[in-house]
Formats: C-alpha cells, structure tokens, sequence
C-alpha cells in the first residue's frame, strides 16, 4: 500500500511517500525557520503563509523522487492536531482534496503519536509495549504504549517544555534561534559540573515535566557577575539539568510498567548529550533504547504515512468532515466503537 503523508503543523511543509508502512520512498522537508530567526520564535501568520506558498512544489517533489504518480497514492494520511491552527489548515485542506479526487481513504494523525512512530521507520523495530518519550519545541510526554491503538499517558509538561526552555535559555543568553543546537554547541566547551542549576521532579511520584523554574534560574544566574564561569559552563549546566531529568523520569516510568523497550521522537532527541545519557542509563538496566534517524527527529511526513497505514490496517479512517484541532491530546485518538471506526476516548488505563 502507498501512502501519502502530510505534515504542517508548526513550520516544516512536509509531504512523504511511503510503502506500508516502513520503506520510505521519499520524505521531502521545507522549513521556514530562516523567516522567523529575526523574531526570536515562530511567527504563526509567517509560517501559515509559508505552507500556502510552497505545499504543492513540495507534493510534487516527494511524488518525483519516489517516482509515483497521484494515481498510484491507495492512502493520505494528514496531522489534524495539535499544532498551529492555520498551518494544520493548509496540509489538512490539501489532503481532504486529494482524498475527494483520487479518491482515496484519509485519515487524520495526531502530530505527537507520530514522533513516536518515527524509531519504527529504523533498521530495527521495537517491540509492543512500550514506553515512549516525545521531547520537543511544544511538547515533553511520557507515555505507555500497548499497541498502535491504545496510549496511557503517564507524565506531561505542566510549563515549559524541554525544547521550548533551550528557545527561551538561548534568548536570555544572547544565543539565537532556535536554541537547542546552539546550546548543545556551545555545552560541548563548558563544564556540566560547575554550575549546579535545579533540577525540578514535582511531588513523589510525578511523571510530569516542569522546566520553566531551570529557565528562571538560568535568567538570575546570568543577571549576576560570575568571572569564573564561561558562556559554555552555563549551557552545559543547564543542559545537564534538562538531560538528567527526562533520564530519570524515563527510568521510573520503565520501572512503573514493566517494560524493557523504550521508544523517542521528537526535535529535542537530536541533541547527542541527551541520546548518550538515556543509552547509557537506560541500557544499565538491560532496557532497550529506540530512536530515531536525525532526518526524522524534526517534523516530517514519514512518520505521519507510517503511522497512517498502521492505523487505517487496523480499521481507522477520517471522514471529510475531520477538523484541524489545535490544541489535540494525546489522548483522544482513532480508535474502534460500536463496529464503526470513530474517534473515541482513550483514558488512563486499558
């Protein structure tokens, strides 16, 4: 089965071709991030603008360079949530058309779940269940995945997520956009043990993610003279605080469900500290560590075509009546009710 995936829900125009799932005929990316250096972070009406001009010249590029043709497409798959309104409109708007035209099923992807299908696109494929990790610009979530269909949430961002606090760190250190390869360049030139910043676990026993207390840290530590720390100290101790919280926090939730396969997408997984420290510590204690190729850790089609034809074998389709919804939880997905193939709830437990 051919698939086509559609991927716009921030400012990557992505369009993907991909066979049942796994092979992976083309996966064409086209970031607007160079229009929104100058403004600290993304425009939402620069990105949306962006999409309208350029999705059809990136359709018709992963069609020439997996050498298909619409008429050879059995599937569209489209992210519908979360993400920003306009721009989720643009790729949603597009697939609906190819669907009603071609005609062909659709069926709409949640943006998350996709970056945890991206590992599975690898050589080597986990295992069911599993718990995942997607660490990203907007998004910082632990979850306890039993199959394609069914996602426990066990832990979430109350506040900032990870990838958001290395946007906002970078700012207040006069580092640039977008901040987390240019915190990772610059911690590889400090000492991650010199400045000790807090690392934030909430109560006993929580999951969640809260990383807006290490930001305002880093902001009072860079207002204050320290002559014996360099710019590359503070990155590096920031950094270390973020990386030893999601490998803490990936152990325990390992350790809570049994499980000894653990699975992460997202932007934030292309930082090499962060890879290392959860091999290191993860594989410690005989877990196995899935991730993904670093062209599938920012947002691309791929992984939503993937996904797309794991969840329409298992009987999930969208009807053109499928609504952008930008602020989509993880927990509500596709799944079967009554016989029909609705979208349904998912709550925290099976």
């Amino acid at each position: 089965m051919i698939v086509l995936g559609i991927e716009t829900s921030c400012d990557e125009t992505a369009v993907s071709v991909v066979e049942n799932g796994r092979n992976v005929f083309s996966n064409v990316v086209s970031s607007s991030l160079h229009l929104h250096k100058r403004y600290g972070g993304v425009v939402p009406e620069i990105a949306t603008r962006y999409h309208v001009e350029l999705i059809n010249y990136v359709l018709e590029q992963a069609l020439d360079e997996a050498r298909v043709s619409l008429s050879d497409i059995d599937l569209v798959a489209a992210v519908y949530g979360p993400g920003l309104v306009g721009a989720l409109l643009i790729g949603l708007s597009l697939a609906k058309s190819l669907s009603l035209a071609l005609p062909v099923p659709l069926v709409g992807i949640n943006h998350i779940q996709a970056h945890l299908y991206a590992p599975l696109l690898g050589k080597k494929k986990p295992q069911f269940p599993f718990v995942g990790l997607v660490v990203s610009g907007g998004h910082t979530n632990l979850f306890y995945v039993k199959d394609y269909l069914h996602w426990q949430v066990l832990g979430r961002t109350r506040d900032d997520a990870a990838g958001e606090a290395f946007d906002k760190v970078a700012k207040i250190l006069n580092l640039g956009y977008p901040g987390g390869p240019v915190i990772e360049k610059k911690a590889k030139r400090g000492d991650k043990g010199k400045i000790k910043f807090p690392r934030s676990y909430l109560e006993r026993g929580s999951l969640d993610f809260s990383f807006s207390g290490l930001k305002t840290a880093v902001l009072y530590y860079a207002k204050d003279k320290h002559p014996n720390a360099t710019l590359g100290d503070v990155a590096a101790g920031f950094q270390e605080a973020v990386v030893d919280v999601l490998v803490d926090k990936s152990l325990t939730a390992c350790s809570l469900m049994k499980v000894k396969q653990f699975v992460v997408g997202g932007g934030v997984i292309a930082n090499q500290r962060l890879r290392e420290a959860l091999t290191a510590n993860l594989e410690e204690q005989a877990i196995k560590v899935y991730f993904p190729e670093q062209t599938l850790c920012q947002d691309n089609a791929a992984m939503v075509a993937g996904l797309g034809y794991q969840l329409y074998k298992r009987g999930v389709v969208s009807d053109l009546n499928l609504e952008v919804e930008p602020n989509l939880k993880v927990e509500r997905v596709l799944v079967k009710k009554d016989k029909k193939y609705k979208t349904g709830e998912v709550k925290d437990g099976f």
